[in-house]
């Protein structure tokens, strides 16, 4: 065979081969990149079916407005919420002041919001509920016989853990574990009906949860309530934070950003639509923060240190501890200063 010929015929095959590829290719379907998610941890001081109901409105308007599918994400106590977040399974929630901190320290996150009060209060307090009509005063309780069953919070917990060892029994040298019969460890809704019901004789709770419990409105949470008192509060403690992985999508973060601090803002009807909704989950619109929100907590940690390593006896702690108290202060004076 003429050589020229081969040639041409075998350039032709390759060429009809190509062809044949390119057009097979085209025919088929492309992968499509994963639309972006969001997943939002929420804190689950009441029980997660609760949870659900209630934020399912808002969610589905941050949803809407970034143009981000949003999957909520309700962990069964701080911890579980801290641990997502550090491994990457959640990306921006809504935490207590104490695990807020921790999820700053050890899951990589940053604050960027906090949530006001309906009503425009700024702060709430921790309190120590009693079943009403019991006679159970506060010199009781610490009178430490280990006569009673007491509730607390989780560990992680600010107004139900931190706040009332901070400001109550770490100045008298106490401890629940020593004062009380038995001490058991449950969310803000658990502990309300407990006490309620007189299955424990008192615990921790925080006015913002006596007022979710309030506006629910139904029998059972209405009789728990007339079954209450408290006996004991905190100093003002701040509201809770807003906390986002610090290598989230900087888009992202610009979208969720815009969307909360917007959310419920102005005079149409639209953002008073937004306000009932944000009621549902008793907050009101949402402002701006950073790290620097935490320095209340921060301080309430350092100084429940001290005073713990001052009555143990333990030098270094206590020293640790008055440093990081120096610290604190000196960073709100450079705050206050900045500000003026």
């Amino acid at each position: 065979m003429d050589c020229a010929l081969m040639s041409r015929r075998i350039v032709r095959a390759v060429g009809l081969a190509l062809a044949a590829a390119v057009l097979a290719g085209c025919g088929e379907a492309q992968p499509e990149a994963a639309a972006p998610v969001l997943h939002f941890s929420i804190v689950s001081t009441e029980n997660a079916q609760t949870q659900s109901q209630e934020w399912g409105p808002f969610l589905a308007d941050m949803e809407k407005a970034t143009g981000i599918r949003v999957e909520p994400f309700f962990g069964s106590n701080y911890t579980t919420a801290i641990e997502a977040m550090r491994f990457k399974q959640t990306d921006l929630g809504w935490f207590t002041n104490q695990s807020g901190l921790e999820a700053v320290r050890r899951a990589g996150g940053e604050v960027f919001a906090r949530t006001t009060k309906p009503d425009g209060a700024d702060g709430y307090q921790s309190v120590i509920i009693v079943r009403k009509g019991s006679g159970l005063t506060l010199d009781q309780l610490l009178s430490c016989d280990r006569r009673y069953d007491f509730g607390m919070g989780d560990a992680k917990s600010t107004s139900g853990t931190l706040a009332p060892l901070t400001y109550l029994f770490s100045p008298r040298g106490k401890t629940p574990t020593e004062c009380f019969a038995t001490v058991r460890s449950a969310n803000h809704e658990a502990n309300l009906y407990s006490v309620g019901a007189g299955v424990l004789d008192a615990a921790t709770n925080n006015t913002n949860s006596i007022r979710r419990l309030r506006a629910v409105g139904s029998p059972s949470s209405e009789r728990t309530l007339a079954n209450i008192e408290i006996i004991w509060r905190s100093p003002t403690i701040p509201e809770d934070p807003l906390v986002w992985r610090k290598d989230l999508d900087p888009k992202m973060k610009a979208k969720v950003l815009d969307f909360l601090l917007t959310y419920g803002v102005g005079d149409t009807p639209e953002a008073a639509r937004q306000r009932a909704v944000l009621a549902r989950i008793q907050v009101g619109p949402f402002r701006r923060a950073d790290d620097r929100h935490l320095l209340p907590v921060r301080e309430m940690e350092a100084t429940q240190q001290l005073i713990a390593a001052r009555n143990s006896g333990d030098a270094a702690g206590e020293a640790a501890a008055g440093q990081a108290l120096t610290d604190i202060a000196a960073q709100r004076a450079a705050l206050t200063a900045s500000s003026n």
